[in-house]
Protein backbone atom coordinates (compact mmCIF):
# COMPACT_ATOMS: atom_id res chain seq x y z
CA UNK A 1 0.00 0.00 0.00
CA UNK A 2 1.43 3.43 -0.82
CA UNK A 3 1.00 5.89 1.14
CA UNK A 4 1.32 8.75 -1.58
CA UNK A 5 -1.37 7.62 -3.40
CA UNK A 6 -3.73 7.92 -0.03
CA UNK A 7 -2.74 11.72 0.15
CA UNK A 8 -3.82 12.18 -2.98
CA UNK A 9 -7.33 10.25 -2.68
CA UNK A 10 -7.18 12.03 0.89
CA UNK A 11 -6.69 15.80 -0.86
CA UNK A 12 -8.80 14.87 -3.52
CA UNK A 13 -11.86 13.83 -1.01
CA UNK A 14 -11.26 16.72 1.08
CA UNK A 15 -11.36 19.50 -1.30
CA UNK A 16 -14.28 17.96 -3.93
CA UNK A 17 -16.16 17.95 -0.44
CA UNK A 18 -15.86 21.44 1.15
CA UNK A 19 -15.46 23.05 -2.14
CA UNK A 20 -19.41 21.75 -3.14
CA UNK A 21 -22.45 24.49 -2.07
CA UNK A 22 -24.23 21.77 0.26
CA UNK A 23 -21.79 22.01 2.58
CA UNK A 24 -20.81 25.31 2.62
CA UNK A 25 -24.38 26.33 3.03
CA UNK A 26 -24.81 23.39 6.09
CA UNK A 27 -21.72 25.18 7.34
CA UNK A 28 -23.40 28.24 7.85
CA UNK A 29 -26.93 27.79 8.30
CA UNK A 30 -26.67 24.93 11.33
CA UNK A 31 -24.57 27.36 13.35
CA UNK A 32 -27.65 29.77 13.34
CA UNK A 33 -29.84 27.18 13.85
CA UNK A 34 -28.00 26.41 16.92
CA UNK A 35 -27.69 29.58 18.08
CA UNK A 36 -31.63 30.06 17.63
CA UNK A 37 -32.11 27.04 19.84
CA UNK A 38 -30.53 29.02 22.85
CA UNK A 39 -31.12 32.91 21.94
CA UNK A 40 -35.24 32.07 21.15
CA UNK A 41 -36.48 30.64 24.15
CA UNK A 42 -34.71 33.80 25.78
CA UNK A 43 -36.23 36.23 24.04
CA UNK A 44 -39.53 34.78 24.48
CA UNK A 45 -39.10 34.85 28.00
CA UNK A 46 -38.52 38.53 28.09
CA UNK A 47 -40.76 39.91 25.45
CA UNK A 48 -43.73 37.91 26.34
CA UNK A 49 -45.74 37.99 29.20
CA UNK A 50 -48.82 35.44 29.88
CA UNK A 51 -52.26 37.15 30.59
CA UNK A 52 -53.30 36.30 34.24
CA UNK A 53 -55.40 33.84 34.86
CA UNK A 54 -58.43 35.22 37.16
CA UNK A 55 -60.06 32.60 38.79
CA UNK A 56 -63.08 32.69 40.78
CA UNK A 57 -63.36 30.46 44.13
CA UNK A 58 -66.10 29.65 46.15
CA UNK A 59 -64.57 27.84 49.39
CA UNK A 60 -67.59 25.80 51.34
CA UNK A 61 -64.41 24.80 53.80
CA UNK A 62 -63.60 28.37 54.78
CA UNK A 63 -59.85 27.54 55.14
CA UNK A 64 -58.40 27.83 51.83
CA UNK A 65 -59.17 30.84 50.58
CA UNK A 66 -56.89 32.75 53.04
CA UNK A 67 -54.03 30.46 51.30
CA UNK A 68 -54.90 31.45 48.00
CA UNK A 69 -51.93 34.27 47.57
CA UNK A 70 -52.91 36.33 44.14
CA UNK A 71 -49.65 36.61 41.89
CA UNK A 72 -48.37 37.73 38.11
CA UNK A 73 -49.60 34.06 37.12
CA UNK A 74 -52.76 33.65 38.82
CA UNK A 75 -55.17 36.15 40.23
CA UNK A 76 -57.98 35.11 42.71
CA UNK A 77 -61.35 36.52 43.80
CA UNK A 78 -63.59 35.30 46.72
CA UNK A 79 -67.04 34.49 45.11
CA UNK A 80 -68.56 32.43 48.29
CA UNK A 81 -71.75 34.43 47.77
CA UNK A 82 -72.48 33.35 44.54
CA UNK A 83 -73.79 30.30 42.93
CA UNK A 84 -71.17 28.00 41.67
CA UNK A 85 -73.59 26.87 38.99
CA UNK A 86 -74.43 30.23 37.53
CA UNK A 87 -70.54 30.87 37.93
CA UNK A 88 -69.67 27.49 35.50
CA UNK A 89 -72.61 29.04 33.03
CA UNK A 90 -71.40 32.55 32.83
CA UNK A 91 -67.41 32.35 33.36
CA UNK A 92 -66.73 34.83 30.22
CA UNK A 93 -69.50 37.24 31.55
CA UNK A 94 -68.21 37.87 34.85
CA UNK A 95 -64.79 37.98 33.46
CA UNK A 96 -63.32 35.10 34.65
CA UNK A 97 -60.81 32.77 32.98
CA UNK A 98 -62.34 29.55 35.74
CA UNK A 99 -63.65 28.76 38.91
CA UNK A 100 -62.75 26.71 41.78
CA UNK A 101 -64.60 24.99 43.79
CA UNK A 102 -63.44 23.83 47.20
CA UNK A 103 -66.08 21.27 49.33
CA UNK A 104 -66.91 21.27 52.75
CA UNK A 105 -63.88 19.61 55.13
CA UNK A 106 -64.91 15.84 55.61
CA UNK A 107 -64.58 13.44 58.23
CA UNK A 108 -60.93 12.70 57.11
CA UNK A 109 -60.26 16.49 57.76
CA UNK A 110 -59.21 17.07 54.35
CA UNK A 111 -61.55 18.49 51.04
CA UNK A 112 -61.94 18.03 47.53
CA UNK A 113 -61.12 20.59 45.35
CA UNK A 114 -62.85 21.08 41.45
CA UNK A 115 -61.73 23.46 38.79
CA UNK A 116 -64.17 24.39 35.54
CA UNK A 117 -63.10 26.41 32.81
CA UNK A 118 -63.87 27.24 29.09
CA UNK A 119 -59.99 26.50 27.97
CA UNK A 120 -58.25 23.67 29.68
CA UNK A 121 -54.83 24.85 32.02
CA UNK A 122 -51.76 24.29 31.96
CA UNK A 123 -49.69 22.02 34.60
CA UNK A 124 -48.01 24.35 36.57
CA UNK A 125 -51.76 27.21 37.20
CA UNK A 126 -53.09 23.61 38.67
CA UNK A 127 -50.03 22.60 40.48
CA UNK A 128 -49.42 26.07 42.06
CA UNK A 129 -53.24 25.67 42.68
CA UNK A 130 -52.81 22.11 44.49
CA UNK A 131 -49.96 23.46 46.73
CA UNK A 132 -51.88 26.27 48.09
CA UNK A 133 -55.01 24.05 48.94
CA UNK A 134 -52.83 21.44 50.52
CA UNK A 135 -51.00 23.77 52.95
CA UNK A 136 -54.03 25.24 53.82
CA UNK A 137 -55.41 21.75 54.72
CA UNK A 138 -52.24 20.81 56.68
CA UNK A 139 -52.75 24.13 58.50
CA UNK A 140 -55.82 23.10 59.55
CA UNK A 141 -55.15 19.67 60.59
CA UNK A 142 -51.98 21.00 62.52
CA UNK A 143 -54.71 23.53 64.14
CA UNK A 144 -57.29 20.84 65.33
CA UNK A 145 -54.90 19.38 67.17
CA UNK A 146 -54.82 22.34 69.89
CA UNK A 147 -50.97 22.10 71.07
CA UNK A 148 -49.90 25.50 71.21
CA UNK A 149 -46.83 26.28 68.58
CA UNK A 150 -47.08 23.12 67.40
CA UNK A 151 -46.59 24.93 63.73
CA UNK A 152 -43.45 26.20 64.44
CA UNK A 153 -42.07 22.39 66.37
CA UNK A 154 -43.22 20.73 62.84
CA UNK A 155 -41.32 23.76 60.83
CA UNK A 156 -38.76 23.35 62.87
CA UNK A 157 -38.15 19.99 63.27
CA UNK A 158 -37.75 19.92 58.83
CA UNK A 159 -34.47 19.40 57.74
CA UNK A 160 -32.63 19.53 54.09
CA UNK A 161 -29.69 17.54 54.39
CA UNK A 162 -27.32 16.97 51.30
CA UNK A 163 -24.80 14.55 50.81
CA UNK A 164 -21.45 16.18 49.87
CA UNK A 165 -19.57 13.64 47.77
CA UNK A 166 -16.22 13.46 47.95
CA UNK A 167 -13.59 10.84 46.34
CA UNK A 168 -10.17 9.89 47.49
CA UNK A 169 -6.60 9.04 46.08
CA UNK A 170 -5.77 5.77 47.65
CA UNK A 171 -1.72 6.66 47.01
CA UNK A 172 -1.56 10.32 48.43
CA UNK A 173 -5.18 10.43 50.83
CA UNK A 174 -6.31 13.85 48.79
CA UNK A 175 -9.72 14.37 48.52
CA UNK A 176 -11.50 16.31 45.88
CA UNK A 177 -15.05 17.08 45.60
CA UNK A 178 -17.45 14.59 43.59
CA UNK A 179 -20.84 15.72 42.08
CA UNK A 180 -23.33 12.60 40.66
CA UNK A 181 -25.29 14.87 38.76
CA UNK A 182 -21.79 16.36 36.83
CA UNK A 183 -20.60 13.29 36.16
CA UNK A 184 -23.71 11.42 35.18
CA UNK A 185 -24.45 14.57 32.45
CA UNK A 186 -20.98 14.34 31.31
CA UNK A 187 -21.11 10.74 30.93
CA UNK A 188 -24.12 10.92 29.11
CA UNK A 189 -22.95 13.60 26.81
CA UNK A 190 -19.85 12.04 25.76
CA UNK A 191 -21.85 8.75 24.75
CA UNK A 192 -24.39 10.44 23.17
CA UNK A 193 -21.81 12.51 21.20
CA UNK A 194 -19.34 9.74 20.10
CA UNK A 195 -22.45 7.51 18.95
CA UNK A 196 -23.89 10.24 16.70
CA UNK A 197 -20.20 10.98 15.06
CA UNK A 198 -19.87 7.62 14.27
CA UNK A 199 -22.96 6.99 12.93
CA UNK A 200 -22.78 10.31 11.04
CA UNK A 201 -19.12 9.91 9.61
CA UNK A 202 -19.93 6.51 8.64
CA UNK A 203 -22.38 6.84 7.14
CA UNK A 204 -20.83 9.42 5.09
CA UNK A 205 -18.29 7.14 4.14
CA UNK A 206 -20.65 4.66 3.03
CA UNK A 207 -22.97 7.58 0.73
CA UNK A 208 -19.45 8.31 -1.03
CA UNK A 209 -18.55 4.65 -2.17
CA UNK A 210 -22.01 4.00 -3.25
CA UNK A 211 -21.79 7.22 -5.21
CA UNK A 212 -18.79 6.86 -6.69
CA UNK A 213 -19.82 3.55 -7.57
CA UNK A 214 -22.87 4.18 -9.42
CA UNK A 215 -21.59 7.01 -11.42
CA UNK A 216 -18.31 4.38 -12.48
CA UNK A 217 -16.29 6.61 -11.65
CA UNK A 218 -14.39 4.33 -9.38
CA UNK A 219 -13.46 2.75 -12.47
CA UNK A 220 -11.13 5.56 -13.59
CA UNK A 221 -10.25 5.97 -9.86
CA UNK A 222 -8.97 1.50 -9.65
CA UNK A 223 -6.53 1.92 -12.64
CA UNK A 224 -4.38 4.98 -10.74
CA UNK A 225 -4.76 3.60 -7.18
CA UNK A 226 -5.49 0.01 -5.35
CA UNK A 227 -8.69 -0.56 -3.92
CA UNK A 228 -7.16 -0.39 -0.48
CA UNK A 229 -5.86 3.12 -1.09
CA UNK A 230 -8.56 4.50 -2.63
CA UNK A 231 -10.67 2.75 0.02
CA UNK A 232 -8.45 4.69 3.22
CA UNK A 233 -8.42 7.28 1.29
CA UNK A 234 -11.98 8.05 0.87
CA UNK A 235 -12.09 7.11 4.95
CA UNK A 236 -9.48 9.47 6.35
CA UNK A 237 -10.77 12.43 3.59
CA UNK A 238 -14.27 12.23 4.99
CA UNK A 239 -13.42 12.36 8.46
CA UNK A 240 -11.23 15.38 7.79
CA UNK A 241 -14.29 17.04 5.73
CA UNK A 242 -16.61 16.07 8.80
CA UNK A 243 -14.30 17.28 11.71
CA UNK A 244 -14.02 20.40 9.34
CA UNK A 245 -17.31 20.73 9.41
CA UNK A 246 -17.59 20.27 13.42
CA UNK A 247 -15.10 22.85 13.92
CA UNK A 248 -16.60 25.61 12.59
CA UNK A 249 -19.89 24.59 14.13
CA UNK A 250 -19.07 24.44 17.16
CA UNK A 251 -16.66 28.39 16.73
CA UNK A 252 -19.60 29.82 14.99
CA UNK A 253 -22.17 28.86 16.88
CA UNK A 254 -20.07 30.28 20.06
CA UNK A 255 -19.40 33.63 18.16
CA UNK A 256 -22.67 33.88 17.70
CA UNK A 257 -24.47 32.60 21.09
CA UNK A 258 -21.39 34.90 23.24
CA UNK A 259 -22.86 37.75 20.89
CA UNK A 260 -26.55 37.47 21.81
CA UNK A 261 -25.87 36.53 25.05
CA UNK A 262 -23.94 40.27 25.28
CA UNK A 263 -27.60 41.41 24.65
CA UNK A 264 -29.79 39.88 25.68
CA UNK A 265 -28.51 39.00 29.13
CA UNK A 266 -28.36 42.72 30.59
CA UNK A 267 -31.71 43.38 29.34
CA UNK A 268 -33.10 39.95 30.94
CA UNK A 269 -31.80 41.69 34.31
CA UNK A 270 -33.64 44.76 33.74
CA UNK A 271 -36.88 43.28 32.48
CA UNK A 272 -37.50 40.09 33.96
CA UNK A 273 -38.69 39.37 38.12
CA UNK A 274 -36.57 36.12 39.41
CA UNK A 275 -39.88 36.07 41.28
CA UNK A 276 -42.52 35.71 38.63
CA UNK A 277 -40.11 33.08 36.57
CA UNK A 278 -40.43 31.12 40.00
CA UNK A 279 -44.25 31.71 40.21
CA UNK A 280 -44.41 31.25 36.35
CA UNK A 281 -43.51 27.52 36.99
CA UNK A 282 -45.67 26.26 40.06
CA UNK A 283 -43.12 26.15 42.59
CA UNK A 284 -43.96 27.33 46.40
CA UNK A 285 -42.25 30.81 47.06
CA UNK A 286 -41.48 29.62 50.14
CA UNK A 287 -38.60 27.25 48.52
CA UNK A 288 -36.64 30.01 47.66
CA UNK A 289 -35.28 30.45 51.26
CA UNK A 290 -34.62 27.13 51.90
CA UNK A 291 -31.30 26.21 51.77
CA UNK A 292 -30.34 24.29 48.75
CA UNK A 293 -32.79 27.19 46.68
CA UNK A 294 -29.81 30.00 46.93
CA UNK A 295 -27.06 27.32 44.88
CA UNK A 296 -24.49 28.18 47.18
CA UNK A 297 -23.90 24.73 47.95
CA UNK A 298 -25.08 23.31 44.95
CA UNK A 299 -23.06 25.34 42.43
CA UNK A 300 -19.75 24.92 44.90
CA UNK A 301 -20.29 21.60 44.35
CA UNK A 302 -20.45 21.86 40.76
CA UNK A 303 -17.98 23.75 39.90
CA UNK A 304 -15.69 21.49 42.38
CA UNK A 305 -16.50 18.46 40.69
CA UNK A 306 -15.72 20.08 37.37
CA UNK A 307 -12.42 21.39 38.37
CA UNK A 308 -11.38 18.17 39.94
CA UNK A 309 -11.73 16.43 36.51
CA UNK A 310 -8.93 15.31 34.64
CA UNK A 311 -10.60 17.00 31.36
CA UNK A 312 -7.00 17.13 29.79
CA UNK A 313 -7.16 13.17 29.88
CA UNK A 314 -10.93 12.52 29.00
CA UNK A 315 -10.38 14.84 26.05
CA UNK A 316 -7.61 12.49 25.08
CA UNK A 317 -9.49 9.36 25.65
CA UNK A 318 -12.32 10.82 23.34
CA UNK A 319 -10.15 11.60 20.38
CA UNK A 320 -8.40 7.74 21.02
CA UNK A 321 -11.61 6.22 20.97
CA UNK A 322 -13.47 8.27 18.49
CA UNK A 323 -10.83 7.92 16.14
CA UNK A 324 -10.36 4.24 16.44
CA UNK A 325 -14.48 3.77 16.47
CA UNK A 326 -14.51 5.57 13.56
CA UNK A 327 -11.95 3.59 11.79
CA UNK A 328 -13.42 0.28 12.68
CA UNK A 329 -17.15 1.33 11.14
CA UNK A 330 -16.11 3.25 8.61
CA UNK A 331 -14.07 0.29 7.14
CA UNK A 332 -17.21 -1.58 7.17
CA UNK A 333 -19.94 1.01 5.90
CA UNK A 334 -17.24 1.56 3.70
CA UNK A 335 -17.62 -2.66 2.74
CA UNK A 336 -21.01 -2.06 2.76
CA UNK A 337 -20.70 0.87 -0.03
CA UNK A 338 -19.23 -1.21 -2.31
CA UNK A 339 -21.57 -4.29 -2.32
CA UNK A 340 -24.36 -2.49 -3.84
CA UNK A 341 -25.20 0.11 -6.22
CA UNK A 342 -27.74 2.31 -4.14
CA UNK A 343 -28.22 2.69 -0.62
CA UNK A 344 -31.85 1.08 -0.70
CA UNK A 345 -29.67 -1.99 -0.81
CA UNK A 346 -27.58 -1.25 2.26
CA UNK A 347 -30.51 -2.13 4.86
CA UNK A 348 -30.22 -6.22 4.84
CA UNK A 349 -26.31 -5.25 5.09
CA UNK A 350 -25.65 -2.55 7.05
CA UNK A 351 -27.87 -4.73 10.26
CA UNK A 352 -24.69 -6.52 11.65
CA UNK A 353 -22.96 -3.57 12.13
CA UNK A 354 -25.84 -0.80 13.32
CA UNK A 355 -27.01 -3.31 15.95
CA UNK A 356 -23.70 -3.26 18.17
CA UNK A 357 -23.98 0.53 17.81
CA UNK A 358 -27.36 0.62 19.29
CA UNK A 359 -26.27 -1.90 21.64
CA UNK A 360 -23.59 0.41 22.85
CA UNK A 361 -25.87 3.21 23.59
CA UNK A 362 -28.46 1.72 25.22
CA UNK A 363 -25.35 0.03 27.54
CA UNK A 364 -24.14 3.46 27.84
CA UNK A 365 -27.08 5.37 28.96
CA UNK A 366 -27.51 2.73 32.15
CA UNK A 367 -24.06 3.34 32.61
CA UNK A 368 -23.90 6.89 33.60
CA UNK A 369 -26.03 5.49 36.57
CA UNK A 370 -23.92 2.33 37.03
CA UNK A 371 -20.97 2.80 35.68
CA UNK A 372 -19.04 -0.55 37.53
CA UNK A 373 -22.12 -3.24 37.18
CA UNK A 374 -21.45 -5.59 34.75
CA UNK A 375 -22.52 -5.34 31.36
CA UNK A 376 -21.19 -1.80 31.74
CA UNK A 377 -17.59 -3.40 32.59
CA UNK A 378 -18.04 -5.96 29.54
CA UNK A 379 -19.68 -3.22 26.78
CA UNK A 380 -16.54 -1.04 27.35
CA UNK A 381 -14.51 -3.84 26.68
CA UNK A 382 -15.82 -5.52 23.52
CA UNK A 383 -14.94 -3.60 20.58
CA UNK A 384 -17.53 -2.74 19.23
CA UNK A 385 -19.46 -1.35 21.90
CA UNK A 386 -15.92 -0.30 23.58
CA UNK A 387 -15.93 3.44 21.86
CA UNK A 388 -19.73 4.42 23.37
CA UNK A 389 -19.76 2.68 26.62
CA UNK A 390 -15.93 3.37 28.28
CA UNK A 391 -16.49 7.28 27.21
CA UNK A 392 -19.50 6.62 29.07
CA UNK A 393 -17.46 5.37 32.52
CA UNK A 394 -14.33 7.17 32.37
CA UNK A 395 -16.04 10.55 34.19
CA UNK A 396 -17.02 7.71 37.19
CA UNK A 397 -12.93 6.71 37.17
CA UNK A 398 -12.24 3.79 35.28
CA UNK A 399 -8.93 1.76 36.30
CA UNK A 400 -5.88 2.25 34.20
CA UNK A 401 -5.45 -1.31 33.01
CA UNK A 402 -8.82 -1.72 31.81
CA UNK A 403 -8.61 1.38 29.71
CA UNK A 404 -5.45 0.25 28.03
CA UNK A 405 -7.30 -3.00 27.39
CA UNK A 406 -10.15 -1.59 25.97
CA UNK A 407 -7.94 0.52 23.56
CA UNK A 408 -5.67 -2.48 22.58
CA UNK A 409 -8.87 -5.19 21.89
CA UNK A 410 -10.15 -2.31 20.18
CA UNK A 411 -7.24 -0.86 17.80
CA UNK A 412 -6.47 -5.09 17.09
CA UNK A 413 -10.26 -5.44 16.34
CA UNK A 414 -9.65 -1.97 13.92
CA UNK A 415 -6.81 -3.53 12.19
CA UNK A 416 -8.30 -6.81 11.78
CA UNK A 417 -12.09 -5.32 10.24
CA UNK A 418 -10.14 -2.41 7.83
CA UNK A 419 -8.78 -5.94 6.69
CA UNK A 420 -11.29 -7.65 6.08
CA UNK A 421 -13.40 -5.04 4.64
CA UNK A 422 -10.65 -4.19 2.35
CA UNK A 423 -10.95 -7.20 0.96
CA UNK A 424 -14.68 -7.15 0.27
CA UNK A 425 -14.08 -3.36 -1.08
CA UNK A 426 -11.18 -4.93 -3.54
CA UNK A 427 -14.09 -7.15 -5.06
CA UNK A 428 -17.31 -5.50 -4.50
CA UNK A 429 -16.48 -2.10 -6.10
CA UNK A 430 -16.14 -3.32 -9.35
CA UNK A 431 -19.08 -5.52 -9.11
CA UNK A 432 -22.41 -4.56 -11.32
CA UNK A 433 -25.83 -5.57 -12.23
CA UNK A 434 -26.23 -7.68 -9.61
CA UNK A 435 -28.13 -7.80 -5.78
CA UNK A 436 -25.14 -8.54 -3.02
CA UNK A 437 -25.97 -11.04 0.08
CA UNK A 438 -23.86 -12.17 2.87
CA UNK A 439 -23.35 -15.21 0.90
CA UNK A 440 -21.41 -12.55 -1.58
CA UNK A 441 -19.41 -11.07 1.17
CA UNK A 442 -18.61 -14.52 2.96
CA UNK A 443 -17.49 -15.82 -1.07
CA UNK A 444 -14.97 -12.48 -1.27
CA UNK A 445 -13.42 -12.70 1.86
CA UNK A 446 -12.31 -16.18 1.26
CA UNK A 447 -10.58 -15.10 -2.03
CA UNK A 448 -7.02 -14.29 -1.93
Amino acid sequence: MRFRNIGIVIRREYLNRVKKKSFLVTTFVVPILMAALVIVPMVLMMNTKEKTKVVAVVDRSGIVMPFLESNEVIRYVDEGSRELDSLKVHLSDYGYDGVLSISEINEEKSVSADFTSVKPIGMSISEMMSGRINAAVESYRVDSYGIEGLAQIMKDVKSNIRIRSYTVDEASGAEKISDASVNSILSMVLGIFIFIFITMFGGMVMSAVIEEKSSRVVEVLISSVRATELMFGKIIGVALVALTQFLLWILLSGILIAAAMGIIVPKMSQNVDPTEIIASTGVNPEMVNMPFATGNAEIDSIIGTIQGLNLGSIIVYFLIFFILGYLLYASLYAAIGSAVENEGDTQQLQLPVTIPLMLGYFIALYAFNAPDSSIAVWGSMIPFTSPIVMLARIPFGVPVWQIILSIALLALTTFGGAWLSAKIYKVGILMFGKKSTFKDLWKWLKMK
